[in-house]
């Protein structure tokens, strides 16, 4: 018997990534993070987890910080923890009922069984948070944690399971080597052709380990920030540096790769880090990533808790150094003057200014900065505001979050990761082809009362919004959309997990 279902949908609308300019002060940044939708619950027997969760703004508090930032995902976050572990008096302004952007949890308490059930919204797979290993320089979110001081408890683990068209296989750092995956599918070739890849990869990834993501920055105090790490390049090659800008598609055919195989698992393994294949991902994620999964002592990182455990960690670090994370406070602008941001208003007081002695930033998606009436968009020039409005859509995420019965020792035969894809000529970016499965009771067993487990799966930003965005939520029409739509989901499930829906 199924214990509980929801379906949501991830409402990506681009790629994670540094944008200069929607900083409205000039020496601080922060990342964009996707914004998330929910259905809501039908059954009658499920109750939303009254959690701990931050209190709005209070009008008879504080008006004014050094800096404010305008959403919760993890890159205002992490902006905010660090600033305010450096002194600054910061506050961050959500509009949800939680912090967490696209990473933040929900709960949900079944009365009959008298436990909760956890469920991450977005992101579930990790690499490099594990604080009982070596942090790698090209990991920010570790680095920042450990500036911070905090932890995030994982369970490392080193396999996840592949359900392709060629069979069923086991994902792990040999994945490439004899007797690994390519070495069943493809052969010796196919496994030289792998080795050659790597070759080129591992030049590559010394020049992004050479320097700190968290050094960069996009403005003129670059050269403060990255100048102690300058010599460390005179080790590498810098015609090949120049390569780390460029598609990776040009890496694998620069190293010889013709493998049919090869190419699609790498197009497929882009597309699931980046949102794009192989020709619309930059080489240096690549570069970084490929150890992480590739490297000898490569392992993968179960964060107990979840996805919010992250958060949690993030919230701390601003809390603890005086800072404020306020929920329930939808910022209606970001107000501005000869040039400068001077603070924000909120859609509850819009009266009321809350000052930002230092700047405001902005961690909300590129098309709600641009397009809402947050900002006006007249104290920019018109080429850096068309430029932005111009950023390219890709196509949501679709979520099934589903909670069921099964044994610890049924857990243990299960992989906490499955990638599914049907039919290679297809491609990867076709509906109803490919779909992700997080399944982290097998690692976690605090997030579903014992004797059960909860697990989401996914399509990586392959289901056309237009579709739904004329059909009025919890209508008749939008519940059989939902049933409809979820179809191909279920199925996916039902090849790893034959009767989950008898559980």
């Amino acid at each position: 018997m199924i214990i509980m279902v929801f379906l949501s949908f991830l409402l990506l609308f681009g790629i994670p990534t540094l944008l200069n300019g929607l900083v409205l002060s000039p020496n601080l940044s922060s990342h964009l993070v996707p914004l998330t939708l929910r259905s809501n619950p039908q059954s009658q027997i499920f109750a939303r987890a009254h959690e701990l969760e931050n209190a709005p703004f209070d009008e008879s508090t504080q008006h004014s910080f050094d800096a404010i930032i305008v959403g919760s995902g993890i890159g205002g976050l992490s902006c905010a923890a660090l600033l305010s572990h450096f002194g600054y008096s910061v506050a961050v302004f959500e509009s949800h009922y939680m912090p967490g952007g696209a990473a933040h949890g929900f709960s949900v308490y079944n009365k009959d069984i008298g436990g909760m059930f956890k469920f991450d919204t977005g992101p579930s797979f990790f690499s490099g948070l594990n604080s009982d290993f070596p942090a790698k320089s090209s990991n920010p979110l570790r680095a920042i944690l450990d500036i911070l001081g905090e932890e995030v408890k994982c369970v490392p683990y080193t396999t996840f399971g592949l359900k392709f068209p060629e069979g069923d296989f086991l994902h792990s750092p040999k994945f490439g080597l004899s007797g690994g995956v390519i070495d069943a599918v493809s052969g010796s070739s196919g496994v030289d052709q792998w080795e050659n890849l790597m070759r080129a990869i591992e030049t590559l990834a010394c020049a992004v380990d050479a320097m700190p993501t968290a050094a960069l920055r996009s403005d003129a105090g670059v050269f403060l920030t990255t100048a102690q790490f300058l010599p460390n390049f005179a080790k590498t090659n810098p015609i090949e540096n120049l390569k780390l800008t460029s598609p990776f598609s040009r890496i694998i055919d620069g190293a010889g790769v013709t493998d049919r195989f090869i190419k699609n698992w790498l197009d497929l393994l882009c597309f699931c880090l980046s949102g794009v294949p192989s020709d619309g991902t930059i080489t240096a994620e690549m570069a970084m990533m490929m150890g992480e999964f590739y490297d000898d002592d490569a392992i993968v990182d179960c964060p107990i808790g979840g996805a919010k455990s992250i958060v949690d960690a993030l919230v701390r670090g601003i809390e603890k150094n005086g800072g404020y994370v306020y929920c329930n406070s939808h910022v209606e602008e970001i107000c501005i003057e000869n040039g400068q941001a001077l603070g924000i208003r909120l859609k509850k007081n819009p009266d009321q200014l809350i000052s930002a002695k230092k700047g405001v930033i902005s961690n909300i998606s590129i098309w709600d900065l641009m397009n809402t009436g947050i900002v006006d968009t007249n104290h920019f020039p018109d080429s850096f505001v068309s430029k932005r409005k111009a950023t390219p859509e890709c196509p949501s995420f679709m979520h099934l979050h589903v909670g069921f019965e099964m044994t610890k020792h049924e857990l243990q035969r299960l992989q906490a990761h499955y990638i599914y894809l049907d039919d290679w000529a297809s491609g990867i970016t076709d509906e109803e082809n490919c779909a992700l499965v997080s399944i982290p009771s097998v690692h976690d067993d605090t997030l579903a009362p014992d004797g059960y487990a909860v697990l989401h799966v996914y399509t990586p930003a392959t289901e056309r919004f237009e579709r739904w965005e004329n059909v009025k939520r919890n209508s008749p029409e939008y519940d059989a959309l939902k049933e409809e739509r979820s179809k191909f989901l279920w199925n996916v499930l039902e090849s790893i997990i034959p009767d989950i829906r008898k559980r």
